[in-house]
């Protein structure tokens, strides 16, 4: 006889499992813990065989009679209901690893390590604010252009266009990796190309006029706040490198005795030399007396971390600078590419060596940190004291 809804909420729980048959192969089976499952018993290859249809009353009593007619459907057609679910299940785990979340973690982590701490988490912010919400846990091989399309519209929708073409190459990169890793047959986002608007790129504010330098510079020996902050201001302009690896700089890097500042550099992984002009090196050793038993040459608040990645830009603006119109950290990189080059006659090749930009040559090499070495220790200080003599009150802007 069938069973019944009533019959189901009446069962009550045995020493020994509790069987109730429905019909086709489907009961109830109560276990003595309480618990009531439903089972489909049936045969293939002359084997009797069990399997579970659900958990009552999650699975009321047609469901399981809609899941026993299912299976039984697998069965007519000659297919083992075990094995498919099996099956099944192995697909949505390899889906699961498939996913673009999990290939762009895949991708990140393998390789993350060789680049700058900054630049690895800005882009795996970006990925998971702009692209897993709506893409993370789709199968990365049936993911489609329109659909990638989609998200990249959402960011340029608020008025993100920068980093909607971020998004687009971050995604890039992905699919190229799954591509190259077997889990997708091509990158979607090439069929994008021209889909967004063009992005709107803006250059760090710099001063490069003669007059405003020396004005920028005598402000910059007016700072009144720490020692710390005030040298590394002081230096920023001397040494013209990435605002991050003036904050990190080591004791450890420096030999004063040699004049040199030896690190690798965040964004290429390559070791650099900053030659030490004279000014430089009386600075340093002024501020070694504060801070020379530390690791950070300008540590911050916490003496066990370099100051902070917006302490230069605040002290700009407390000078009175507008570090998006003006000048910041970064803007001192321009100003001195663009006076050594102009006023001081350097040649460019010389100026982009100590920029730590990769430079070709007709060898091919790219950049080599003792390339033109003595050319860069006469250029830096020869700029070092350009830059003494601009902050001259005798008017030093006319040398």
């Amino acid at each position: 006889m069938p069973l019944t809804d009533v019959a189901i909420r009446a069962a009550k729980p045995a020493d020994k499992p509790l069987r109730l048959f429905d019909a086709d192969g489907l009961y109830l089976e109560v276990a003595p813990a309480g618990g009531k499952w439903w089972r489909f018993k049936y045969r293939f290859g002359g084997k009797e065989k069990r399997i579970s249809l659900g958990v009552y009353p999650d699975v009321g009593l047609r469901d399981a009679r809609e899941r026993r007619d299912g299976v039984r459907k697998l069965l007519a057609n000659g297919v083992d209901p075990g094995v498919a679910r099996k099956m099944q299940k192995a697909a949505t785990v390899e889906r699961a690893a498939n996913s673009f979340e999990a290939v762009a973690r895949e991708w990140f982590a393998r390789y993350s390590p060789g680049w700058a701490e900054s630049h690895a988490n800005k882009i795996m912010a970006r990925l998971e604010k702009d692209a897993f919400p709506w893409l993370g846990s789709r199968a990365i091989a049936e993911i489609k252009a329109p659909e990638l399309l989609s998200v990249l519209r959402r960011v340029e929708g608020r008025g993100a266009v920068d980093t909607a073409h971020r998004v687009q190459q971050n995604c890039g990169q992905v699919f190229r990796y799954a591509v190259a890793t077997g889990r997708a047959e091509r990158d979607v986002s090439a069929d994008l190309k021209g889909a967004l608007p063009p992005a709107r790129h803006t250059h760090f504010a710099s001063v490069t006029n003669p007059q405003e330098v020396a004005a920028l510079l005598r402000a910059l020996d007016g700072f009144q706040g720490t020692f710390v902050v005030q040298c590394a201001l002081r230096l920023a302009p001397m040494f013209f490198v990435r605002p991050g690896e003036l904050r990190t700089a080591q004791w450890s890097q420096f030999d004063l005795d040699k004049a040199e500042w030896r690190y690798t550099v965040s964004k290429t992984k390559t070791e650099h030399l900053v030659p030490l002009a004279k000014q430089a090196v009386t600075i340093l050793r002024e501020l070694y007396a504060l801070t020379g038993h530390r690791q950070y040459v300008f540590p911050g608040r916490d003496v066990k971390k370099p100051m902070s990645g917006a302490a230069i830009n605040a002290a700009l603006r407390r000078l009175g600078f507008d570090t998006k119109t003006e000048i910041t950290g970064h803007g001192f990189r321009a100003m001195a590419r663009t006076i050594l080059h102009e006023q001081l006659r350097f040649p460019s090749e010389v100026i982009e060596h100590q920029l730590a930009h990769k430079v070709s040559d007709s060898l091919g090499t790219a950049y080599n940190r003792t390339k033109f070495i003595d050319d860069r220790v006469a250029m830096m200080q020869k700029w070092a004291d350009y830059l003494e003599r601009m902050k001259a009150p005798t008017g030093g802007e006319a040398a």
